[in-house]
């Protein structure tokens, strides 16, 4: 992992020390991208990451906390590089509400196994993609 990945790994193990409802699960740093599982807890009762949830601020749903994990990376890394308003991350991100135990063991067991997955994305500078991508992804999904 480069300099920039021990950024994001720093911040999103952060994001648990400085939001007291918010519990790490598996999470995987690529090269061009980045998975994590978070779960918000409400009123003691642990939820899959809600969008809303109304016994917290607004601080503390998942558009802020996302928010603000990559307003700190994108912080971080542009000071290294030496571009202050260069952007680091896509615009938006992808959210998916985990709805039982069997989808968040099968999703856990995606986030673990990407990395194998590297050599077939089409931005892999040496990477090989081809159909064989989708063949080996269905035993995961």
């Amino acid at each position: 992992m480069n300099q920039f990945g021990k950024i994001i790994e720093n911040e999103w193990t952060k994001t648990a020390k400085i939001r007291n409802n918010v519990e790490l699960d598996e999470y995987i740093i690529m090269p061009n991208h980045f998975h994590g599982i978070l779960f918000i807890k409400s009123r003691g009762v642990l939820q899959y990451a809600p969008t809303t949830n109304k016994f917290y601020s607004p601080s503390q749903n998942i558009g802020s906390i996302i928010r603000g994990f990559k307003s700190a990376t994108t912080k971080r890394i542009n000071q290294i590089r030496s571009m202050p308003e260069n952007p680091v991350w896509q615009r938006n991100y992808y959210e998916h509400v985990i709805r039982s135990e069997n989808e968040l063991n099968c999703i856990r067991k995606y986030i673990k196994n990407n990395p194998l997955r590297w050599q077939y994305d089409k931005e892999n500078p040496i990477g090989k993609p081809d159909k064989i991508e989708k063949d080996f992804w269905k035993n995961f999904i």
